[in-house]
């Protein structure tokens, strides 16, 4: 990949987008991942204004540790981008104790944390609007069109994804190119829904590099009958998710009315 000149693009791009919208810069939020901090050095690299919002709720100390070095390393490169923080800890909180948390716990756990990407959301909209600016998406190829490992109307919910035409081994390519700081460079990748340190590989069962395969040979018309051993499983859990996972990816399905009952 001829990376300087894909951030070239993807700046370019940001400008043309945001000079065509009348908007007055970006908004984004910055978790400690790789992902958002490629992509708020891309927002920054335009010259417009961007926000950086961390959101913690019950976030594990590593996660906001590595956030707020990238927020400081961006702020004394560029003098285009601001912070803020905005605990939704007891958002959150008052939240669970206004609705029924009966079920089972792993499905309970799995709305609380689609709950907070949703609470992160309405967030960096708030500020958006407030401000006049965009939201820009921080997901990349394989998840958001691959496996689908992202909230719907979470942080699913965005005006416009600078990097979601790249795998996660490029994102790589660009944060190295990008100076991206170290101890994101070398983290393992991780949504942080949960309060805690695992890994999206833990929840996953397969690494990046391996859904990344198993991305290309589906779309090259594979099957997992094709593997065998590791393979064939990496090749399973990709398709298991690709399926599950298909409703955020498409467009929302629309009831059409036949002509001869309007």
């Amino acid at each position: 990949m001829k990376t300087e000149k894909v951030i070239d693009h993807i700046v370019a791009w940001l400008k043309e987008y945001a000079t065509n919208a009348k908007v007055n810069g970006f908004v984004i939020g910055v978790s400690g991942g790789i992902d958002s901090a490629v992509t708020s050095t891309l927002c920054a690299k335009t010259g417009f204004p961007v926000l950086c919002i961390e959101m913690p709720i019950h976030q594990a100390a590593s996660h906001v540790t590595r956030a707020q070095e990238h927020i400081k390393q961006l702020k004394e490169r560029f003098d285009n981008v601001s912070d803020v923080r905005a605990d939704l800890t007891p958002v959150f909180e008052e939240f669970k104790t206004e609705v029924s948390l009966e079920g089972a716990q792993a499905t309970v756990d799995m709305a609380l944390a689609n709950t907070r990407a949703r609470l992160r959301m309405t967030t960096l909209y708030y500020y958006a609007g407030l401000l006049g600016r965009l939201v820009a998406g921080t997901g990349n190829k394989v998840e958001d069109f691959g496996v689908g490992f992202y909230t719907k109307y979470g942080d699913g919910g965005v005006d416009l994804s600078p990097i979601a035409d790249l795998m996660k081994s490029e994102v790589y390519l660009l944060g190295k190119a990008l100076e991206v700081p170290k101890s994101i460079m070398n983290a393992a990748p991780s949504d942080g829904l949960f309060g805690d340190a695992r890994s999206d590989e833990d929840q996953i069962g397969a690494s990046y590099d391996e859904l990344e395969w198993a991305m290309r040979m589906y779309d090259e018309g594979k099957t997992a009958e094709d593997f065998t051993g590791r393979q064939q499983e990496a090749f399973k859990i990709y398709k298991r998710f690709n399926s599950s996972n298909r409703h955020k990816m498409i467009p929302i399905p629309v009831c059409k009315i036949p002509q001869n009952l309007t």
